[in-house]
């Protein structure tokens, strides 16, 4: 891979989408990138090699972030979603990558379609059981192919948060749920010298990505905000289903 030009071309822009992604609009356009790098590599070192870059895009967007998190949703959403991602531990050699890409560009398809009509005006209050539901599914997913967005969005966007208190909550359970799964990836031999050199080739671009996205989103008001994630959300999930 390092001296292919095709996965340069494909992993640059993938990686930057991510920064930008993670940083401003709460990981809505995460979910593509392993997709787009499973294009020009396998879908698990895909999946290698992007989890140490996104423990580092954890750092800088925590820094950021950190103080403006609803604790109260991360308690409910963080527990479930480390049973997720043991879950999907447990299940590694029966997984069928095409069946949960299915299911998470359903979820997301459908939630960002109904997000920008029906969902326009209706309010929800917090509701423990959906945010473990959310929060489990996201850490599966998020195991899976690092696609935790749009399970996590679909339960954190119909409440309204503000903007500075949606992001600070999704970067914090994102740092959480990355850094969780380092224990089931090495145990799985996914962390190894090979995929830590394409990461640290990588940093850069990564750290380019997380500063454009705090200079984006700080210029966009939480109306427009929200419609764009919404917006991401349906892009990952026709990316996901016509994969």
């Amino acid at each position: 891979m390092l001296t292919d030009p095709l996965f340069w071309l494909v992993a640059i822009p993938a990686v930057l989408m991510t920064g930008i992604s993670k940083s401003g609009f709460a990981g809505g356009a995460g979910g593509i990138t392993v997709p787009l790098l499973a294009l020009v590599i396998s879908p698990i070192a895909a999946a290698a090699i992007m989890l140490p870059l996104l423990i580092y895009m954890d750092y800088l967007s925590v820094r950021s972030w950190w103080g403006q998190h609803n604790s109260r949703q991360l308690w409910i959403l963080l527990p479930a979603a480390i049973i997720g991602i043991v879950v999907g531990y447990l299940l590694f050699d029966q997984l069928n990558e095409q069946y949960v890409r299915a299911i998470l560009g359903t979820i997301s398809l459908g939630f960002g379609v109904y997000g920008l009509t029906l969902g326009q005006t209706s309010t929800a209050t917090p509701n423990t059981l959906i945010g473990q539901i959310c929060g489990a599914i996201a850490g599966f997913t998020s195991f899976v192919a690092h696609a935790g967005g749009p399970p996590l969005n679909a339960y954190l966007i119909p409440l309204k948060l503000a903007k500075s208190e949606f992001l600070g909550t999704a970067v914090v359970f994102f740092a959480v749920i990355n850094a969780v799964k380092l224990i089931p990836y090495s145990l799985l031999g996914q962390i190894n010298t090979s995929n830590l050199m394409l990461s640290a080739m990588l940093a850069p671009i990564a750290w380019f990505g997380v500063k454009l996205g705090l200079r984006l989103q700080a210029n966009i008001n939480e109306k427009l905000f929200k419609q764009i994630i919404l917006w991401l959300m349906i892009i990952v999930g026709l990316k996901l289903l016509l994969e």
